[in-house]
């Protein structure tokens, strides 16, 4: 699997990249970051993987995720795929919506026509973009943690705990924990997979855990002041979804902050120090 590189910049001691390669779960040419730290000559490093949100690409935390200075000093790789397939004959939001088509993909496996052709984040980032991350990157595939912002936060949560024992850390900042109670999910569940509501269970953190889906360890933090919360993002349920089924987790309210990377990059060493315990 061969990848081109866009570009590369020395960054507190290591080599942030941008890359593109062709894909064949999407049919597209998909970019991606890498940052890796400095390390000895064949070693291998703990990965993170970062999903991010709605109308974001690659670019978003890798220019404002301040994330660089701690994996350098924790030994870990930061990768950030890009959220949905993009290019001639993509096909997007009919009305042009921000919430649905480019650059909101879900983390899903589309089933419904014309969505079906492209939309295969799910297996992407399952399957196709680790293959090549572990082919050409000094990643040790090991020792795996993922981490993801609202709706890569619910591509987080529900990779995570529907691959059991592969990733050993799991957190979230502001992410939508249950998309089937929720516009968001509605528009995008429903567009993609269609209105079988049994096929959204398994994109559904909530659903998931509540059905028995087990994470080791789990970290959340939501900012009080997101205008998200109330109607899109309702983090309760996520609380009473693990308290309901014994699922170990730490869910963190945060006074005064809202859904932005000054959110995201206040919390982001906190959480990749959280991460680099388990992983190591």
């Amino acid at each position: 699997m061969t990848y081109e590189m866009l570009s590369t910049n020395r960054s507190f001691g290591g080599t942030q990249g941008v890359y593109t390669h062709d894909s064949a779960e999407t049919g597209t040419r998909m970019t991606f970051s890498v940052f890796v730290p400095d390390h000895a000559p064949g070693a291998k490093l703990p990965v993170i993987w970062y999903l991010s949100g709605l109308t974001c690409t690659h670019a978003n935390v890798t220019e404002k995720g301040e994330f660089r200075r701690a994996c350098a000093e924790l030994g870990l790789i930061f990768v950030a795929p890009d959220t949905s397939p993009r290019g001639e004959g993509v096909p997007d939001d009919a009305d042009g919506a921000y919430d649905f088509g480019l650059g909101a993909g879900f983390y899903v496996d589309a089933t419904e026509v014309p969505f079906a052709k492209h939309y295969r984040m799910r297996s992407y980032i399952e399957r196709e973009l680790p293959e090549l991350i572990a082919g050409h990157f000094p990643v040790d595939m090991s020792a795996q943690g993922i981490m993801g912002h609202s709706m890569g936060g619910h591509g987080a949560l529900t990779i995570a705990l529907r691959n059991p024992g592969r990733f050993r850390s799991t957190s979230a900042f502001a992410p939508i924990v249950a998309p089937s109670q929720v516009p968001w999910g509605h528009k995008a569940l429903g567009g993609y997979l269609g209105e079988d509501r049994q096929s959204w269970a398994d994109y559904d953190a909530c659903a998931l855990i509540e059905g028995g889906a087990k994470l080791p360890d789990l970290l959340v933090d939501q900012g009080e002041a997101d205008n998200f919360l109330a109607e899109q993002l309702k983090t309760h349920l996520l609380e009473e979804s693990c308290a309901k089924a014994g699922q170990k987790a730490k869910i963190r309210m945060q006074p005064g902050y809202d859904h932005s990377y000054y959110f995201i990059s206040t919390f982001m060493a906190e959480h990749l120090a959280w991460h680099a315990a388990r992983l190591k």
